[in-house]
């Protein structure tokens, strides 16, 4: 019975992100979702992005977490809106609770919207959100090993960021192998090396953003389908 719970689960978040899909793409709304273990820098790296990118586009973030409100504290005044969910003991967002915000918040009228997802590298991506780019964190300071050790997560992003780079010279961590790895798991994966406190790599990242922010308006423009995740 767990099995076809777990089916059932599984079957209603793949529908309900289906329909966050649908709803992005009608209008116009990039979102990316950012899944990474406790203090590998999702909020350090939300915090630098909104400085660069708020003054030109709207931006709303969804603060993922099992209890407080901590990490939105620290992004209030740096977008347009910023939404907490306290999952209370789960481990993962789900797409139902992304679309129901979606609506209600009003997030269908902004040109990104960033999803914190709860901080682990398993329960995250097993649950698509509807989202058009799924990033992955990776820290210095985690080791070298977390790319093998949880390969769906990184096999499943569309781009990883090895985070905490200004930490690389007092880190046992192997740059080089991790990033062979990255792209073993998946060669299509587009690999930044950046750190929120010095801003190493942070431009490339923000452009990256943007030219997808881009190619989303133009592709609707045009009347070509974005294409989604499978």
């Amino acid at each position: 019975m767990k099995i076809y719970l777990g089916r059932e689960l599984r079957e209603a978040n793949k529908n309900s992100a289906a329909d966050n899909r649908m709803m992005l793409d009608r209008s116009r709304v990039l979102m990316v979702n950012i899944i990474g273990s406790p203090g590998a820098g999702k909020t350090a790296l939300l915090e630098q992005t909104l400085r660069h990118l708020s003054s030109h586009l709207t931006i709303a973030v969804i603060e993922g977490d099992l209890y407080t409100d901590a990490d939105a504290k620290r992004l209030r005044g740096l977008c347009a809106k910023v939404i907490q969910i306290n999952t209370e003991g789960s481990c993962h967002l789900e797409a139902g609770q992304i679309g129901e915000l979606l609506v209600k918040e009003n997030l269908l009228h902004t040109d990104i919207v960033f999803v914190e997802n709860v901080g682990n590298l398993v329960c995250p991506a097993a649950f698509d959100l509807g989202e058009d780019l799924r990033v992955s964190l990776v820290s210095v300071t985690e080791g070298a090993d977390k790319p093998c050790k949880y390969p769906l997560t990184f096999r499943d992003s569309h781009a990883c960021i090895i985070s905490k780079t200004d930490l690389l010279p007092y880190c046992d961590f192997d740059l080089d192998k991790v990033t062979g790895d990255l792209q073993t798991i998946n060669s299509s994966l587009t690999v930044f090396t950046l750190s929120a406190k010095s801003g190493e790599g942070l431009a490339k990242w923000c452009r990256w953003l943007e030219a997808h922010v881009a190619k989303k308006k133009s592709a609707l423009n045009s009347g070509l389908a974005v294409p989604s995740r499978e």
